[in-house]
């Protein structure tokens, strides 16, 4: 007998994702524990449900009947998930933590409101460095994690949130597509080191062969808004501009307005991806669960 739907929502996310891989990516799980329940189910069934292909998945015969049952379960857990937090009314205070990135330029301001109403409940955010998020996560002082790096940890689900871009920014017009020579002619505020911002910049500064000890280093600072004050009160100097690289979704609004100008590595693009995680203690949690289903639906 099934004693718990976890076997059956990781098959449902094989199918839906087409990949054994991306799956694995979305669960927050490994892609062999992926394979190991697919398999129970498999022996549990005496029969094949899953048969793998170049391009993907496809369904047996019993796999398309057994998808159409969890679906229904599917439903009527969300259901009663929601029908037992009506019941419990209780009051807390769902403690979210974020990146200061994602915290401050990511998430719209009438997110929160709408999640609290989401939970029934109050929410309280807290603003770190992600490596600090995760540290908070781990010792049960928040409750979910949005970071900008993935984590490989055993108490954890990491699961992919929303893609990022990094680029170059200035308080002075500079050429849109930048040659790897043109990043010596800058004057660079830098975060500091350790940053997982500073640890994408590095990768593909060495793909390039640049080298960053030869670069005009004004500044190391510790979070984004402290980029973006940096730059925006450096001298205006066109011939040798001011500099960094930051998340595109963190000037948008400045670059739309002409405060900011804002470039890319010619045949390069800085992409990185958004995490949530949380302790797999609480994976059926139903706030966390809930709140986890409303970021993903893209509402926040």
């Amino acid at each position: 007998m099934l004693k718990d739907f976890t076997k059956l929502e990781t098959f449902l996310t094989v199918v839906r994702e087409r990949s054994f891989s991306r799956a694995s990516a979305k669960l927050g799980i490994s892609q062999p524990a992926v394979t190991q329940q697919i398999k129970f189910l498999e022996n549990y069934l005496d029969t094949k449900i899953i048969e793998r292909k170049k391009n993907g998945i496809r369904l047996t015969a019993a796999g398309e009947e057994l998808y159409k049952v969890a679906v229904r379960l599917e439903k009527c857990i969300h259901d009663a998930d929601y029908d037992i937090l009506k019941i419990i009314n209780k009051k807390i205070t769902f403690r979210l933590g974020t990146s200061f990135t994602i915290g401050n330029y990511v998430l719209p301001g009438e997110c929160l409101n709408t999640l609290s109403q989401v939970i029934n409940n109050d929410v309280k955010l807290t603003i770190e460095v992600s490596r600090k998020i995760v540290e908070m996560l781990k010792d049960r002082q928040i409750d979910l994690g949005l970071i900008e790096a993935p984590i490989f940890d055993d108490a954890l689900v990491v699961r992919e949130w929303k893609e990022d871009e990094l680029v170059v920014f200035s308080n002075v017009p500079i050429p849109k597509v930048l040659r790897p020579e043109d990043l010596y002619e800058f004057k660079w505020v830098c975060r500091e080191e350790g940053s997982q911002t500073r640890q994408v910049v590095k990768e593909v500064f060495e793909e390039l062969g640049v080298a960053c000890r030869d670069f005009n280093v004004l500044s190391e600072v510790s979070n984004t808004t402290a980029v973006l004050q940096t730059v925006k009160r450096a001298k205006k100097d066109k011939e040798h501009p001011t500099v960094s690289i930051i998340s595109h979704y963190a000037i948008e609004e400045e670059v739309q307005n002409g405060t900011f100008y804002e470039a890319r590595i010619q045949g390069y693009t800085m992409k990185r991806k958004f995490y949530i995680v949380y302790l797999k203690d609480n994976k059926h949690n139903a706030y966390v669960n809930n709140t986890v289903d409303f970021i993903l639906s893209g509402k926040c």
